[in-house]
């Protein structure tokens, strides 16, 4: 069923030729993250989808950890990201589900997917991967642009200030593939202050009997900007949207300064 599909499959607004999650990243993506059926913001966000209504559009989707379990439940839900390679991974999924995945491969800031939406949800905090503060307000405003009146944005931002780090490389995840290889992410991170940006590496090895037989070393610098609850609202509030709030955590508890994460509920105006 699958073996004919390739990255062409899905549709583009322009040709990427430098994009983040490839190789290694995607291949193993969701390998190495283990069972993330618990995760609590699965069911927030279809709280959020229960309140805010279908269609929905899954902005920075991914290998489709959520849009993939969504589209099972039956629910109207397309995905957008900027990697091709994570997006093979979730059509092949989805098709080896019986499922059909409407997958767009564009950047945010220039979101055309030529639907409206009742809900549009950003997990994974996949927002604070646009690092330039335009692009950020230009994402912001397509995604706007793409809701329906009183259409909902939901967003969970991390406060990466509070984010603990050892500082040097640190084992992040170890497991073994179907055929039988080894697979380590290392990574280490350094984060301005100042600047509010988060400076990320991470090695990748794949060992076959002992031995590493394969390696791929990934950099972005800077890799996500951070922003505090107040930066947050605002930025969110001076693009046009209206009820802006925030939830501590994947709980319906008002949001605190204290929070390492948050996640952001607003609407487009009627």
């Amino acid at each position: 069923m699958n073996a004919g599909f390739t990255r062409n499959d899905i549709p583009r607004t322009l040709a990427l030729t430098s994009y983040e999650y490839r190789g290694l990243i995607a291949e193993s993506w969701d390998l190495l993250r283990g069972d993330a059926s618990d995760w609590p913001d699965r069911a927030f966000f279809r709280w959020v989808i229960w309140r805010g209504g279908q269609p929905v559009l899954d902005v920075g989707c991914g290998t489709g950890r959520l849009l993939v379990d969504y589209l099972r439940r039956g629910i109207d839900i397309e995905g957008v990201d900027v990697s091709p390679d994570m997006l093979a991974v979730c059509q092949r999924k989805a098709r080896d589900q019986g499922l059909s995945a409407k997958l767009f491969c564009q950047p945010v800031e220039m979101l055309a997917t030529g639907r409206s939406y009742r809900t549009i949800i950003v997990p994974s905090s996949s927002f604070q991967l646009i690092t330039d503060p335009g692009a950020a307000g230009q994402a912001l405003e397509r995604m706007h642009r793409h809701l329906l009146p009183r259409g909902t944005l939901a967003m969970s931002i991390m406060d990466l200030e509070k984010e603990p780090r050892s500082g040097g490389w640190s084992l992040d995840a170890e497991t073994i593939r179907p055929d039988g290889a080894v697979v380590r992410r290392w990574v280490k991170s350094r984060y301005d202050s100042r600047a509010q940006l988060e400076h990320t590496e991470s090695h990748y090895e794949v060992l076959q009997e002992g031995r590493v037989v394969h390696t791929e070393r990934h950099r972005r610098s800077p890799g996500t900007r951070s922003y505090t609850l107040d930066q947050a609202l605002t930025m969110v509030a001076e693009v046009g949207f209206t009820d802006v709030r925030a939830f501590s955590n994947f709980t319906l508890r008002p949001a605190s300064a204290d929070d390492r994460l948050f996640c952001l509920l607003a609407r487009r105006p009627a």
